[in-house]
């Protein structure tokens, strides 16, 4: 494993940090100005899948590329024909993974959504079914073929995949996942009247495709022992980051609150992002360092929150840098925000203080989190790679999403109203 000094780390980090962040800006500026849309206005739910879907990266091209930057890391992918069996295993595995988790994105909205308030429409409930499994499908390759380009390009050039892939591969997949709902969503609830049997085709179309997906994944060792054990993450992580979109559906239905849309890309994609560069870390660490089942004498013993800064060991080093890259990586798309006149909210010193602080304490839990998390599963002998990333990213939306509820109402309470919030 190479040795990385925390400014060499810092700096490998920084650009792909900076191109999540300005991605995941992108993507609340896109929802800010769907919520108007006639599709989200009158099928509220939909909301409901914004976290699920957005999610997928954590769920899937996270664990892609948390995996594949081990698999660099340890020699496995230095023959051709072993690079590419890993490649094609695992990206025809994630699009089963995604159509599956984007079907059941949709029935969890629908029962989150409709059914405890005693309502239901068939053909909206269809439209959210295909408007999840077709964007899930889509998003999920354009991702994955990026993925793999970013692996294959930082193996070349001698950058540690560790530090770079996870980051990149949320850069644009919240703003590629977030464009292709509205405008899926958007194009079906227009046809909803006129030709309302086009929602049912386009669900049953990417539904079919997922028999091809299993075939082709279960042809390659890799993935085809994932395609069996591989669901408890991914379908836990769905059920949380829909909880998080429950609260999203019920904060942007209060007028004096709805400023919270364009912010919760933001703080949900960048804690995700954060952490996720840590759980790849820890496990190339545990892979190159111990057995499966061993873990080292440092990780030993209770777990208590100063384990995961204080020291000078490699993997103490990056949650320092990360966490330290949370205020000033919010200040910039904060900023970039307030430039591009999106939000409703006024860039007060109250508010500033107030958000910070949710978006440190929401990096700091889940970098603890990650710490006593990956190690734990490795104890277990679960490989982190495959089972830790998605539970950490959809806690990520939670947790961003709660605390950024929490902090908007604490503002509007406080009479921070200056600010127009909710706008």
């Amino acid at each position: 494993m190479p040795k990385e000094s925390p400014l060499a780390m810092a700096l490998q980090i920084l650009l792909p940090f900076l191109l999540a962040g300005f991605g995941t800006v992108s993507a609340g500026m896109v929802l800010d100005i769907v919520q108007h849309w006639e599709a989200f206005k009158n099928i509220t739910e939909i909301f409901i899948l914004v976290p699920a879907l957005l999610g997928l990266k954590g769920n899937l091209e996270m664990t892609l590329a948390s995996r594949l930057s081990t698999a660099v890391n340890v020699g496995k992918m230095d023959s051709p024909i072993e690079k590419w069996n890993l490649i094609i295993g695992n990206l025809a595995l994630k699009q089963v993974q995604a159509t599956v988790v984007g079907f059941l994105a949709a029935v969890a909205a629908v029962v989150l959504g409709w059914i405890p308030e005693g309502k239901f429409q068939m053909s909206h409930a269809v439209l959210l079914c295909s408007s999840s499994v077709a964007t899930a499908f889509i998003a999920s390759l354009l991702q994955g073929i990026i993925m793999v380009g970013v692996i294959v390009g930082s193996k070349k050039t001698g950058i540690n995949p560790d530090n770079v892939a996870t980051p990149i591969a949320a850069s644009f997949g919240d703003l590629i996942t977030l464009a292709i709902l509205a405008w899926i969503s958007q194009g079906l609830y227009i046809c909803l009247d006129s030709h309302p049997y086009v929602s049912s085709l386009v669900c049953a179309f990417f539904l079919c495709l997922t028999p091809v997906c299993i075939i082709i994944s279960s042809k390659h060792p890799a993935s085809r022992t994932l395609l069996y054990s591989g669901w408890e993450p991914v379908i836990t992580a769905m059920v949380i980051s829909s909880i998080g979109g429950l609260i999203l559906d019920k904060t942007v239905s209060d007028p004096n609150l709805a400023g919270i849309v364009v912010y919760t890309p933001v703080i949900n994609g960048i804690g995700g992002n954060l952490v996720a560069i840590q759980a790849s870390r820890i496990s190339t660490y545990l892979h190159f360092h111990s057995a499966p089942g061993e873990i080292p004498e440092e990780a030993k013993g209770c777990y208590y929150p100063c384990r995961t800064f204080c020291g000078s060991g490699a993997n103490h080093r990056s949650a320092q840098v990360l966490l330290l890259l949370v205020v000033p990586g919010h200040l910039i798309f904060l900023y970039t925000i307030h430039l591009m006149k999106s939000g409703h909210t006024t860039l007060t010193p109250i508010f500033m203080t107030v958000y910070l602080a949710a978006a440190l304490l929401q990096v700091f839990a889940l970098l603890c989190i990650a710490d006593w998390m990956v190690h734990s599963m490795w104890h277990s002998g679960k490989d982190p790679d495959s089972f830790s990333i998605p539970y950490l990213t959809a806690l990520g939306d939670l947790l961003g999403t709660a605390l950024l509820a929490l902090s908007f109402h604490f503002l509007w309470v406080i009479g921070d109203q200056d600010s127009d919030v909710g706008d």
